[in-house]
């Protein structure tokens, strides 16, 4: 452990006993958490992906820790940023959330969380990011918290990350620099719509971009937000024109990002800051953006739950692991590679859902065997390193997934009766995780629906579906 680590790690000790600040900016490193809107995880030309133009993520990963399979666990509601977000900051699944606020169930701030933990620490802390569908009551904990001024005009810019991007350079330049800094700085993008200004869309030719193997035209059963804003957003059945469309402005937006996220690198190099900066990059979810014949987030089909998470800074090593993490288990893994009590600021111990997977920075051994993942009372799954097994209680499907033969989830096994006896284990492994989490959803009861089915609406009725959502986000 370098020197200057080492200090900070016994300053810290004594700050956690005292009360007082951990580290001066001297010694503690600072932190910069990116998260972006819908990203998904193969959208990072370093990690594997040809097709995109992201040099600034790049950087970060070159000298950075891939972690190749970090999901969501899951959404309580069609805008799974809400859930997701809420749980990236509590280390809490949805299901151990508790304060109540018109219709829906957000974190509760006075329980342990990333801001008050960073804060008790000694750390300016530092939120700006989108208004609409996240933690804002976490956000509270903040010392600086900043909305974006509108969510859909910022995404109708053309500069996705400018706004957020230049605020945050403000900071940086205004601040007084006795102590470290936190910054949380959760975008917008790539989430629809999806604009990007030329210099950004000339980068691609959309006759070039391939269509990903598990498209669908549709997907054949009713697995629930069928009809959900995000699905408007596509003709049905799917074509491969607009599919391919639309991957173009996704990926436009993604390298629009990129640049302005590169602005900000370049900004900490300039202030010699760089290297004594913990920089965590995710997204809230992925996107199916055509998969399995889906173009939203409401599915447990990795495509719309695993999202890219790189960690790069002082005592990170160039890797790659592929072991099963959740986005809430980066709070957890923050504190613990800076010697920070998770429950800092709060007088609740702290009984976290999440794990901290520092030790796979280390090049160890551990962590979790299997994830849990939900999606209102419509989709339940379970995965280990090999199998996933998607349930769908409301029509009595069941799927299974070799991810070791087929990473897209296209081949479902559930019908092979070699398979029966992985089918009952897992299932029994589903029903103990959702006891771990506290779920109550009956997997047993019998289907509410006999036909499975899924009919996409015709014209009329499209356009019918579509009304209310022309001009929102």
């Amino acid at each position: 452990m370098p020197l200057r680590l080492l200090a900070c790690v016994l300053l810290a000790s004594t700050a956690l006993l005292t009360g007082g600040e951990a580290c001066d900016a001297a010694e503690q490193p600072n932190v910069l958490f990116l998260l972006t809107d819908d990203q998904r995880a193969d959208t990072i030309h370093a990690l594997g992906n040809p097709h995109i133009v992201t040099p600034t993520l790049d950087a970060i990963a070159n000298r950075g820790f891939n972690f190749s399979r970090c999901y969501c666990l899951g959404a309580n509601s069609g805008a799974v940023c809400f859930p997701s977000r809420n749980m990236i900051l509590s280390g809490r699944p949805y299901f151990r959330h508790e304060v109540q606020k018109g219709k829906r169930t957000y974190a509760d701030p006075q329980k342990p969380n990333f801001a008050a933990a960073l804060g008790a620490a000694g750390y300016e802390t530092y939120h700006h990011g989108k208004k609409g569908n996240t933690a804002e009551l976490l956000h509270t904990r903040f010392e600086h918290n900043k909305y974006l001024s509108n969510d859909h005009a910022v995404r109708m810019s053309g500069q996705p990350g400018k706004e957020i991007v230049d605020e945050a350079l403000e900071f940086l330049e205004e601040r007084d620099e006795a102590r470290p800094w936190a910054m949380y700085l959760a975008f917008a993008t790539p989430h629809d719509p999806r604009v990007a200004a030329e210099e950004f869309r000339s980068q691609y030719d959309p006759a070039d971009l391939p269509i990903r193997p598990n498209y669908l035209p549709l997907h054949p059963y009713q697995i629930g937000s069928d009809l959900g804003r995000d699905e408007l957003l596509a003709p049905f059945p799917r074509t491969l024109p607009d599919t391919r469309a639309q991957i173009h402005d996704y990926y436009a937006a993604i390298t629009g990002l990129d640049h302005h996220i590169g602005r900000l690198i370049a900004d900490l190099e300039s202030r010699g800051q760089l290297e004594n900066t913990l920089i965590v990059f995710s997204s809230d979810h992925g996107l199916s953006m055509g998969s399995h014949g889906r173009f939203g987030k409401q599915s447990l089909y990795s495509d719309d739950m695993r999202a890219p998470l790189i960690v790069a800074g002082p005592g990170v090593p160039h890797g790659e692991s592929d072991t099963l993490v959740y986005l809430h288990d980066i709070y957890p893994t923050i504190c613990d590679m800076l010697k920070i009590h998770p429950a800092g600021g709060t007088t609740v111990p702290a009984k976290l859902h999440g794990q901290s997977f520092q030790w796979a920075l280390a090049g160890g051994q551990g962590g979790r065997t299997e994830l849990f993942g939900s999606y209102l009372e419509d989709q339940r799954s379970v995965m280990d390193d090999r199998w996933k097994l998607l349930r769908f209680p409301k029509i009595g499907v069941t799927r299974l997934y070799d991810l070791q033969a087929d990473p897209g989830e296209i081949l479902d096994l559930a019908s092979d009766p070699a398979q029966s006896d992985r089918i009952e284990r897992m299932n029994a492994r589903l029903k103990a995780l959702q006891q771990e989490v506290g779920d109550t959803l009956d997997l047993d009861a019998p289907p509410s629906s006999d036909d499975p089915t899924f009919t996409p609406p015709d014209a009329a009725r499209l356009d019918e579906l579509r009304r209310p959502w022309k001009g929102r986000s």
